[in-house]
């Protein structure tokens, strides 16, 4: 049983009649399940008499371990237990069982550090020699270069994200020096992506030997990353508003209507169609490796009235190598691109007008084209590289398959009235 190791006589009376309460009037237990007589079942229920020995026993057959522990205090548990002795002294050996317990158990563990970092957070400093050496903080192009190339995890390429992170460092860490102080600030800090930034740069100190790993750990261990939560989001995005978008930047504005046409036709990100006007090269004789192919940037096919444009960003973080679209919006790029498209006036103009924002298309284009062929083939169309299993990305060709099945797509969308 259980409870065969506690020692009862360190269970206090109070704790007892807590116990014979639980099970009367939580487990309805009558006196005939505990075996005792009518009159000291009522006895004890009214605190007549204390609870015996005997009867806790009867007591602790009837609960679990859980429900023990919810009623007894924890100094309690530890003297009935034997870890602490009733001078308050401590037996070092069945505390030290507890703690071989930490080897085995991961959630323990992590239970234990989190504890004893918060509590004696100076005594770990003190015992592993943590020492910051008088390092300020400076923003270089070495550590941006750090960022982009050298960070053993996700890679910071972003052009946008160095910039945010370059001017949260300026205002908050720029010339400062490295102490226990910073620390705790940035720790505490309500901006999560300050403590990210931080957490690089202190990678990044690391890296160059600037500190040693004791102090690498205690920092990262101590600065929580930013959180990010999880939730289900629901995009309630209606056709009609896609429609009517469509149509009013159609008589508005013609660069920006080529611009969510030329989305919604690929599902390609948003930045990606800003990067393929904005270097709109379609005569580039260029060489496709992975498939050992050299083809002109711009391949079209006339007889089914579509064209596809290699845009060839596989280092990045957000890949994108195809980007299809109709003949008709060919011919407007044609007319428009090579063009450096802000694409913070593109939001502001869209917000300004009550539009649909541009990052909503792709979301539209990939549940419209889900319905006209394979997912696998979708993916293939929008570069959802990363979704696509490794038999599908190595062995099938899936561009031969795009080329069949996008036809069916553009139907779709001309049936929708969306292009």
């Amino acid at each position: 049983m259980w409870f065969k190791d506690l020692d009862l006589s360190k269970i206090s009376d109070d704790a007892r009649y807590k116990l014979f309460e639980y099970i009367v009037n939580v487990k309805k237990l009558k006196s005939s399940d505990l075996s005792i007589s009518y009159s000291t079942f009522s006895r004890v229920r009214n605190r007549k008499i204390p609870v015996s020995d005997s009867l806790l026993i009867k007591i602790l057959q009837h609960i679990t371990p859980e429900e023990f522990a919810k009623l007894v205090s924890a100094g309690e548990r530890l003297r009935a237990l034997g870890i602490v002795k009733e001078d308050g002294s401590i037996d070092y050996s069945l505390a030290l069982e507890f703690v071989k317990l930490i080897l085995r158990d991961e959630y323990l563990k992590n239970l234990v550090l989190r504890f004893v970092v918060q509590e004696f957070k100076e005594d770990i400093r003190k015992m592993l020699g943590v020492s910051f050496a008088g390092i300020k903080l400076e923003w270089s192009e070495d550590f941006e270069n750090f960022l982009s190339e050298r960070k053993k995890r996700r890679k910071v390429r972003d052009p946008e994200t160095i910039n945010y992170y370059r001017n949260l460092f300026k205002k908050h860490l720029e010339g400062k020096e490295l102490s226990e102080e910073l620390v705790e600030y940035v720790a505490n800090h309500r901006n999560g992506w300050l403590r990210n930034v931080f957490r690089h740069y202190i990678q990044y100190l690391y890296h160059r030997r600037r500190i040693p790993p004791e102090t690498f750990g205690w920092i990262m261990e101590v600065v929580p990353s930013r959180g990010y939560k999880l939730d289900v989001r629901p995009y309630q995005i209606s056709i009609e508003d896609v429609r009517k978008t469509l149509e009013f930047l159609k008589e508005n504005h013609k660069l920006y209507y080529t611009v969510y046409r030329t989305m919604l036709e690929s599902g390609a990100r948003f930045e990606h169609i800003l990067e393929m006007i904005r270097t709109w090269n379609p005569n580039e004789v260029v060489v496709i490796e992975s498939i050992d192919l050299e083809t002109e940037r711009l391949v079209c096919f006339e007889d089914r009235g579509f064209c596809r444009y290699y845009l060839g960003l596989r280092g990045h973080q957000k890949p994108c190598e195809w980007i299809y679209m109709s003949r008709g919006t060919i011919e407007l790029l044609k007319t428009l691109a090579p063009k450096d498209i802000d694409r913070n006036s593109v939001r502001r103009y869209a917000k300004r007008h009550n539009l649909t924002l541009p990052k909503m298309f792709r979301k539209v284009s990939w549940r419209i084209m889900v319905q006209t062929m394979p997912k696998e083939v979708a993916r293939f169309i929008q570069s959802r590289f990363g979704e696509l299993k490794t038999s599908e990305a190595r062995y099938e060709d899936l561009l031969t398959e795009a080329d069949k099945h996008y036809p069916r797509y553009i139907e779709k969308l001309i049936r929708e009235s969306l292009t």
